[in-house]
């Protein structure tokens, strides 16, 4: 009999299990912040999103007061989380239209009657898909695997991605743009593409401030997840990014909360031989047949993973309960607001969550935005 129906048939659930070490550590800085912690005032700065997938950058400057003009995603899947959580906002993408940054022409003709012709006077946000700079991605494959090579600008589709995007934003000339993804991307070339990338900016008039890497247990957010962020503006101003607290926050506030009537709490039934070994583990400690770590209540959650394009990542363990997390438990980890719903499987809702900039970390990110370049003396 599956485990998931014994305990049924006695009243249980995996949430009534407990690990064999499960003495509470000392907490420290164990606060939980919502995005509604951020939120500011509508400051009538337009945005257009590039790469929307779930929205975390979206919510971010949503909550910190600019105005969604449009949102570009290509994966349908996504289109459908968006609409479905902001029916006011204009998503472009499937099945109506490709939403492909790839075809660059494609985009700048479905823009061009929305935003007007260039300059546009607000921001283009947006984080070209990054797995082929990503130091994790890469630990999934053989270091003897034709996989293993960081192969960033080199990848067919993925690599030409940041500069589509660069291309778009030369054509329509916003105020700011500001480009998120992963730390790898200083390293791919030795950094020649990168440069290449400001090069060609600093070209068309834009003052580019150096990249910021920022990691979010130091913004807010209660997770060692740490994203790159370039911004570049066409106003000669300078760019004074989000201060860190100078602490970073536990995991435990994140997973203390009810979860009593929330979407997308549906935990993975997991085999009881699984169960067992998972309760031996100790805070912190990898069970490495399943390649799952059970996290550290008492320090920030590891990355929430989004796993490959073709299906969902996998989740941590609880810490507290021997199980993975839910999509909802790691949607709160990234800082999304327990409202938003992730349309799909179990699978794909990891993929948009684990995809995610950190809302807060946005939030911070757009207001430091606004104070930089909008914001009147």
């Amino acid at each position: 009999m599956p485990l998931h129906d014994a305990l049924k048939g006695i009243g249980w659930t995996y949430d009534d299990l407990l690990y064999e070490i499960s003495d509470q550590p000392k907490l420290t800085n164990s606060n939980y912040f919502k995005l509604s912690d951020f939120a500011n005032q509508p400051n009538n700065v337009p945005v257009v999103s590039f790469f929307s997938g779930a929205g975390g950058l979206d919510l971010g400057f949503e909550a910190a007061g600019f105005t969604h003009t449009a949102l570009i995603e290509k994966v349908e899947l996504f289109c459908s989380t968006l609409r479905y959580n902001r029916p006011s906002w204009k998503v472009l993408g499937p099945p109506d239209f490709s939403g492909d940054v790839s075809d660059t022409e494609s985009i700048i003709s479905e823009l061009n009657p929305i935003i007007g012709i260039a300059p546009f006077n607000g921001v283009f946000i947006g984080g070209p898909p990054c797995q082929s700079f990503s130091i994790a991605a890469n630990q999934r494959f053989s270091k003897l695997g034709d996989n293993f090579k960081r192969t960033g600008f080199a990848h067919e589709i993925n690599g030409n991605l940041l500069f589509n995007f660069l291309d778009i934003i030369k054509h329509f000339r916003p105020a700011v743009f500001l480009i998120e993804n992963v730390p790898g991307l200083l390293e791919v070339d030795g950094g020649e593409q990168l440069q290449r990338a400001y090069k060609e900016m600093e070209d068309v008039g834009y003052t580019m401030h150096e990249p910021i890497a920022l990691l979010a247990a130091e913004h807010c957010v209660p997770q060692n997840r740490t994203r790159l962020f370039v911004v570049g503006n066409r106003l000669g101003k300078e760019f004074l990014p989000p201060k860190p607290t100078g602490k970073q926050l536990s995991c435990d506030g994140a997973l203390a909360l009810s979860l009593d009537g929330i979407e997308n709490h549906i935990t993975r039934n997991h085999s009881a031989d699984s169960i067992k070994r998972y309760m031996m583990l100790d805070y912190g400690c990898r069970d490495k047949l399943g390649r799952v770590d059970r996290l550290n209540p008492a320090l920030p959650s590891k990355t929430v993973i989004a796993g490959g394009t073709a299906g969902g990542g996998r989740s941590h363990l609880h810490p507290y309960i021997p199980r993975t997390l839910s999509a909802r438990e790691s949607a709160r980890i990234q800082t999304f607001p327990d409202d938003y719903v992730f349309i799909g499987s179990s699978a794909r809702q990891f993929t948009q969550v684990g995809n995610a900039v950190p809302p807060v970390l946005a939030a911070q990110l757009a207001t430091a935005l606004f104070s930089s370049f909008f914001q009147k003396a």
